[in-house]
């Protein structure tokens, strides 16, 4: 195919896309100190951001990637911070296990709330995702507060959230909410820093749905 310019693609077929583009990261990335679970999870996030920086402070819990593949398998849900990283979500993967994608920030009570607290709708629509979603993955990649509110939560055992994706971006309490996240000995996937976003804690989330699919299908066919 021809675009009428100097520069002329390696290819313009969507899997060879993806696959050329997974091999350059490799290529680039070199020698690192990602586990076989944990790479799959970094090159996604690399490939979604195009940064290699942020792909080498990615920081796992030990028990991160068997977390988070567990709890999609067992269909807990999905609390994402913002309505962004809840549309970059793979759901038929999600859904495919009986788990589901919610979001609260905009719910009516939310905000109601927010306003009468004086505080902000992220806090309290982590507030209300604890109450009725223990075991879930809690995907954050926004809202400092948001993070730092379910830390709380968790320390005062009123939440149990099966894995934290807790990648918030920005100059306020960003990078200290990510350090506060670590100091704590439950599943979490964060990074060192002020980098995140919305495109980065989807990456890691599909990641995750397609492991959990691969580890689905592998049992079903050594079972057979």
């Amino acid at each position: 195919m021809d675009f009428g310019t100097d520069f002329k693609p390696l290819t313009v077929q969507p899997q060879e896309i993806e696959s050329l583009s997974f091999q350059m990261i490799t290529k680039e990335l070199g020698v690192h100190y990602f586990n076989a679970m944990q790479y799959p999870v970094v090159q996604r996030i690399i490939h979604a951001s195009a940064d290699f920086e942020l792909g080498r402070s990615l920081v796992f819990h030990p028990r991160a990637i068997e977390a988070g593949i567990a709890a999609i398998l067992q269909g807990k849900p999905i609390i994402a911070d913002v309505r962004m990283v809840e549309a970059g979500i793979a759901k038929e993967r999600i859904h495919k296990y009986g788990g589901d994608v919610r979001v609260h920030i905009s719910d009516p009570d939310v905000i109601e709330e927010a306003k009468m607290l004086g505080t902000t709708r992220a806090i309290v629509a982590t507030r209300k995702a604890c109450n009725e979603a223990p075991g879930g993955i809690y995907v954050i990649g926004n809202a400092p507060t948001a993070l730092l509110e379910l830390i709380r939560l968790v320390k005062e055992g009123a939440a149990q959230p099966g894995l934290v994706i807790g990648m918030p971006v920005g100059f306020v309490s960003a990078a200290e909410s990510k350090d506060e996240l670590r100091k704590l000995d439950i599943p979490y996937i964060t990074n060192i820093g002020r980098k995140g976003g919305s495109t980065v804690v989807v990456a890691a989330v599909n990641a995750l749905s397609l492991l959990a699919v691969r580890q689905d299908t592998e049992q079903q066919e050594s079972g057979r």
